[in-house]
């Protein structure tokens, strides 16, 4: 396992970060003895980093966390970040930034946490954008920002991020402004938006460069949704595909996926394998938040990570459909 720095923070962080969350939904469905596996195939492999949230499971991937965790040596424990969401019409940011960190520390078993995020999304008129905030919620006086760094000046984080999703002009001030130390960002090679300059024609959810204006500005990035919520690892469906990103759609993702296919073979690993590769291949990505639902899915993230990068010509055929929109519009 190769490991990044992580923004201006001093850590680092592993190129794959164990996703707790409900799309792939291991530690939230499993069983003890496989949540137990699970945790110990990971730090063998030298994941150092688990992401997970309140929201995930209804508090559930926190608790099990927190018995797991507990299992541990003190030495052994990973980084773990997690994540509250902010009800805007309620205010009172500050108590709702307590309150919710109090809960997720409860279940985590945990003094504190290394990273704590908001899990809005952020647009500049929030009634045209459900759960979102707006940058002035966030930057304001008393605002988002503010019950964030509270928490850090009392010892109950030691960073504090944000989930990038939302309007591109509106993510791009928030992190501009240096008030928070990392970012969750949609990026895979279905929708490299986040990491390019996308052509005029451009069909898809355009996050115009995002990780080019964190990498400016030191801020780490932690990429989601790496396999697009399992539409390039697998023809299965689940039900939970789509859902974090404006303007997407399942069919578009399958017609850009089926694009894709032809170029792949059997030397470069399985397709989420070469998902991962691909969103490595960006030096401003920190490390990879990949969604679990089985063992499997662990070992060949891991696996992913030490295979190193895709070859430039895969890489330049990627390039090349998505200057094409994959041919969509």
């Amino acid at each position: 396992m190769k490991y990044r720095k992580f923004g201006k923070t001093g850590l680092e962080v592993s190129e794959v970060i164990f996703g707790a969350g409900a799309v792939g939904g291991l530690l939230i469905n499993a069983d003890d003895d496989t949540r137990r596996a699970a945790i110990r195939i990971a730090l063998d492999g030298g994941v150092n980093w688990i992401d997970t949230a309140a929201s995930y499971g209804n508090g559930k991937s926190e608790e099990a966390l927190g018995w797991l965790l507990s299992e541990l040596p003190a030495a052994r424990r990973p980084h773990v970040s997690t994540k509250t969401a902010f009800d805007r019409a309620a205010g009172d940011f500050a108590g709702q930034a307590e309150a919710a960190i109090t809960a997720s520390l409860k279940r985590l078993q945990a003094d504190s946490v290394d990273l704590y995020q908001v899990h809005n999304r952020i647009a500049a008129s929030p009634g045209d954008v459900p759960n979102a905030l707006t940058p002035d919620d966030f930057l304001r006086k008393d605002g988002v920002a503010d019950a964030m760094r509270s928490l850090v000046d009392r010892g109950l984080t030691r960073h504090i991020g944000f989930t990038c999703t939302g309007e591109a002009d509106a993510m791009r001030e928030v992190m501009r402004s240096g008030r928070f130390e990392s970012a969750q960002v949609y990026y895979n090679l279905l929708n490299p938006s986040a990491g390019r300059d996308m052509p005029p024609n451009w069909s898809a959810y355009d996050q115009e460069n995002i990780i080019g204006a964190a990498e400016e500005g030191g801020v780490a990035v932690m990429v989601i949704r790496v396999l697009a919520a399992g539409i390039i690892a697998t023809d299965r469906r689940t039900g939970r595909e789509g859902g974090v990103v404006l303007n997407g759609d399942v069919a578009s993702d399958e017609a850009r996926m089926r694009a894709v296919l032809p170029l792949l073979s059997p030397s470069l690993g399985q397709r989420s394998q070469v998902a991962v590769r691909y969103a490595l291949r960006n030096p401003g990505v920190s490390g990879v938040v990949v969604g679990l639902a089985e063992l499997e899915h662990l070992r060949l993230a891991i696996e992913a990570a030490a295979m190193g990068p895709l070859p430039a010509a895969l890489l330049e055929r990627l390039d090349a459909l998505a200057d094409s929109d994959f041919g969509l519009s």
